[in-house]
């Protein structure tokens, strides 16, 4: 168990009571890079809400980061998301303060104390996704690629062992996504971390490729070919 990060077998993903995947049994070791494709609606996003607690796991077996998800409560989800990082499509950053604490502001909510070590922590996220000299922008005076790359510097802040991206690229210029996959691979090579990254963006899948798990008809298919 200790190589996978995520573990499921013969789960089924439910959306209130409608089951919208069936039987998925999926293994994804660190440093792992693997896409998730499929179209709108076949159970992508239900996919990755349940690695991230917030749909409940009602039968199968599930481990994530070592967290068992049928015995998760309201009260231990959070330490799973310690493990994990979310990088969103639309960025989610608060616009009424700058990078820098936009950054303390997650550390403060996930339980850090200590300003010298949160400054230190800010510092060398920002610098892994060349950001150094922008902690002090707002939001506002950031371009597209870099907001981005706040938002993986937000989801890099407690270390984790698994990145859930969710159409990363997806309002981003083809050279600005370019950018934004180097980083994410480089990521996944330099700390070990698993990085699942839904996409709709082919041309992305195409051009740095690496294995690929598609959802269509109710399943899960595994190292899916993808031909757009």
């Amino acid at each position: 168990m200790s190589q996978s990060i995520v573990e499921l077998k013969n789960v089924n993903i439910y959306q209130g009571d409608n089951l919208v995947l069936s039987d998925v049994s999926i293994s994804i070791n660190k440093g792992e890079f693997v896409y998730l494709v499929g179209k709108t609606g076949t159970g992508k996003s239900s996919l990755l809400k349940t690695m991230y607690g917030d749909l409940e796991l009602k039968n199968g077996e599930g481990w994530v980061a070592g967290h068992e998800l049928r015995k998760l409560t309201w009260k231990t989800v959070p330490f799973l998301r310690r493990n994990l990082g979310v990088v969103f499509q639309d960025f989610q950053l608060l616009t009424d303060r700058n990078v820098n604490n936009n950054l303390k502001f997650v550390l403060k909510a996930t339980g850090w104390k200590d300003e010298k070590l949160m400054d230190e922590k800010i510092a060398d996220v920002l610098d892994k996704v060349n950001l150094k000299t922008k902690g002090f922008k707002m939001p506002f005076e950031l371009s597209g690629g870099e907001q981005q790359r706040v938002d993986i510097a937000r989801a890099l802040l407690n270390s984790p062992r698994l990145i859930l991206a969710d159409e990363p690229t997806g309002n981003l210029d083809p050279e600005t996504s370019d950018e934004i996959m180097q980083l994410l691979f480089q990521i996944a090579k330099d700390y070990d971390t698993a990085i699942i990254m839904a996409t709709h963006d082919y041309r992305v899948i195409n051009k740095y490729p690496a294995r690929t798990i598609k959802t269509e008809s109710g399943k899960v298919w595994d190292n899916a070919t993808v031909n757009h």
